[in-house]
């Protein structure tokens, strides 16, 4: 739909309604289906934790095989104190377990709930665009 502003300049508007029409059923049914605040919460926490690139490169890394710090800063070209930062947070969000072997702790993810969200991330980006979308 093509709309004018107060200038009389053709404005298109492709992501919204025509009218504005409040769909009751449609609004109800959605609500009772949502999340919960807390479940939101942690699925931003998440989903924040795996739009940092540092974080995906060390996920991705670990999706192949465990890793100790000092392996993970040299993969990275960063220190090994910004690489235990990140393993910290990636921890605490349950994203990533350790292991000890006598000094060393290895990281590998912890779950396999981990390697499919970082899957279907990488198997939607490489989804041909459709024209118009």
């Amino acid at each position: 739909m093509l709309r004018y502003n107060h200038e009389g300049s053709v404005k298109q508007t492709k992501d919204k309604c025509e009218c504005r029409v409040i769909h009751d059923e449609k609004v109800n049914e959605a609500r009772q289906k949502s999340l919960e605040d807390w479940a939101i919460e942690d699925l931003c926490q998440t989903f924040k934790a795996l739009g940092d690139v540092s974080r995906l490169k060390i996920l991705w890394a670990l999706e192949h095989q465990e890793m100790c710090v000092c392996d993970l800063a040299a993969l990275l070209c960063i220190s090994e104190s910004a690489v235990s930062h990140q393993l910290r947070l990636l921890r605490t969000l349950r994203l990533v377990r350790n292991r000890r072997a006598g000094t060393i702790l290895y990281y590998r993810l912890a779950d396999n709930h981990v390697s499919e969200l970082i899957s279907i991330a990488l198997e939607h980006i490489q989804e041909p665009r459709i024209e118009g979308q």
